[in-house]
């Protein structure tokens, strides 16, 4: 029942209470304004109260003190009183009818008894106070703090004596609360009128700015934007990631967290390198800071711009696209979008083992029907003795070439790498030498699988640079020894640039010309994040040609 009671309540204040940001705006001020009101007026009251209280008080006083020194009343306390009681009696009655008081009384000072009274309900003995002493004095009847009637007190002194006579007492009521309204409702109204106008424009003035700031959105579409915001940043595949022109995290999703293995809790305001980040993520965003004083500041930072620039983070290779933050023309920072290419990459070296392994096949069949075509011609021609001669030969220049690379290489996967590749380089007029030293021992699965995956790109790469008809390719295997396995692919191309060695297993590099978005320049790349994967090494020299060196661990 309580339940139910206070759901009504609170779909009554949301049915009255505004809905609009203008609206809720206005509504509190308002509020806050009558809170205001009624403070300011109770106060004002109060203060009003007291001052109105002080001056009758005053009044009181200052009406006894001048009755105390009418003739009358000095007489009427002596011997001969009698005599001079109905003057004494006129000179209360009129003090009283002047000053507006309740009353105007005179008694004796040795039993407080009263003597003479103007009032419509006289008092018979006034209360012992300091007037019967000698001095004036002020007070009430009633509740101390929230006196009824206010009654003040003078002794009546007569010349040549010392000692008081008598007391005259003046009463007067105590002014209400409502006397005190109607007193200072005139300027309290003025105020208050002046302070609420002002509140409701300047409400209404704030309202109308925060409107426009907030591009018309009502505070529930401002909750339901945030909210989608963050529900789109951490539900998208691609990581999100910004920082501010000193390399501070202003906003990072899951996957990005994800993606460069650094903590999401706490990582806004936190620079990368203080996240741990790796180099190369770092050198994503580049930030110049001259320190002045205690602070850190930017200063001439060029915007940086990157597309589709590959990095290897924590064993992912890791694409992203960089592109500058500017609020009203001036550059504020930089916000990344990555994407994981590991598994696309993957992906792409097994269908680079299935395209050599396709390449081998063509060349194969290509190589095997022009031997038909010339053995057809030696048959129809009738030279049995060259046919026999022929095939003899290829034969053996067949076998030559399964047997060497059968004995220097154990693992098969390898050895048909080798081989697809020999036939591959033998169709474009290109030697692929084994060299004397190979030997390499059967591998496991994992292995033997980032071997080929490294060995296809480095012999992919190299009969590219070397000229055809011309051209010379070595490869030397050697291993598993003290746990690692050694591949070395030289040729005689024209080398690698000493300017390009260290982009050189960047994607995108490539000693071919490529049009943007083809597949050149991701070989060597991908050689890079195999070996890094496997806590290996890749290298590359010259000597008359290029040389790479890679070390893989078996573990």
């Amino acid at each position: 029942m309580e339940q139910g009671v206070g759901q009504r309540v609170r779909t009554l204040l949301r049915r009255i209470w505004p809905q609009t940001l203008a609206g809720r705006m206005l509504a509190t001020q308002l509020l806050i304004v009558s809170i205001v009101f009624v403070g300011v007026g109770a106060l004002s009251v109060a203060q009003q109260g007291a001052g109105v209280t002080d001056r009758e008080v005053r009044r009181a006083r200052q009406v006894a003190e001048q009755v105390t020194q009418e003739p009358g009343v000095r007489q009427v306390l002596g011997p001969q009183g009698e005599s001079w009681m109905s003057q004494a009696q006129a000179a209360l009655e009129s003090a009283r009818t002047l000053s507006d008081s309740e009353g105007v009384y005179l008694a004796r000072t040795s039993d407080g008894s009263v003597v003479a009274a103007a009032a419509e309900d006289p008092l018979r003995r006034l209360p012992r106070t300091d007037a019967f002493e000698g001095s004036s004095w002020l007070g009430g009847e009633g509740d101390d703090d929230d006196p009824e009637t206010i009654m003040a007190m003078a002794p009546v002194i007569v010349p040549g004596e010392f000692e008081p006579v008598g007391v005259v007492a003046v009463t007067r009521p105590s002014p209400s609360v409502w006397d005190d309204l109607a007193t200072i409702t005139p300027n309290l109204l003025t105020y208050l009128g002046l302070a609420g106008f002002i509140g409701v424009v300047g409400s209404l003035l704030l309202a109308r700015r925060v409107k426009r700031q907030t591009l018309g959105l009502e505070p529930r579409e401002i909750a339901g934007l945030v909210e989608q915001r963050e529900a789109v940043l951490h539900g998208i595949k691609e990581g999100l990631l910004a920082v501010d022109l000193a390399g501070r995290v202003t906003l990072i999703n899951d996957e990005a967290a994800s993606l460069l293995s650094i903590p999401q809790a706490g990582a806004v305001g936190h620079s990368l390198s203080e996240l741990g980040a790796d180099r190369p993520l770092l050198g994503l965003f580049p930030s110049r800071r001259v320190r002045s004083g205690p602070t850190v500041t930017v200063a001439d930072e060029p915007e940086v711009q990157s597309v589709d620039r590959v990095l290897l983070a924590r064993g992912r290779l890791v694409t992203a696209n960089v592109r500058p933050v500017r609020q009203q023309g001036r550059l504020v920072g930089h916000v990344a979008t990555l994407r994981d290419r590991t598994e696309l990459l993957e992906l792409q070296r097994d269908l680079d083992v299935t395209r050599a392994t396709t390449d081998s096949l063509r060349a194969q069949a290509h190589e095997f029907s022009n031997r038909m075509h010339v053995v057809a011609g030696l048959i129809a021609l009738e030279e049995y003795a060259d046919v026999q001669d022929y095939i003899r030969h290829i034969t053996a220049d067949e076998a030559e070439l399964t047997a060497r690379v059968g004995t220097a290489v154990e693992d098969p996967a390898v050895a048909a790498m080798l081989m697809a590749k020999s036939r591959q380089a033998a169709e474009r007029g290109i030697t692929l030498d084994l060299d004397d030293d190979t030997r390499l021992a059967r591998l496991d699965g994992d292995l033997s699988t980032d071997l080929n995956t490294i060995l296809g790109n480095l012999v992919d790469n190299a009969l590219d640079a070397v000229p055809e008809l011309s051209g010379r390719v070595r490869v030397a295997l050697t291993g598993p020894d003290e746990g690692s396995v050694r591949l070395v692919v030289r040729d005689n191309g024209p080398g690698v640039p000493t300017g390009d060695m260290g982009t050189l297993f960047v994607r995108g590099w490539s000693t071919k010309d490529a049009e943007p978005g083809s597949s050149r320049g991701i070989g060597l790349a991908l050689v890079r994040m195999v070996c890094s994967k496997r806590g290996g090494e890749v290298s590359v020299s010259n000597d008359d040609g290029a040389v790479f060196t890679v070390s893989l661990p078996t573990v």
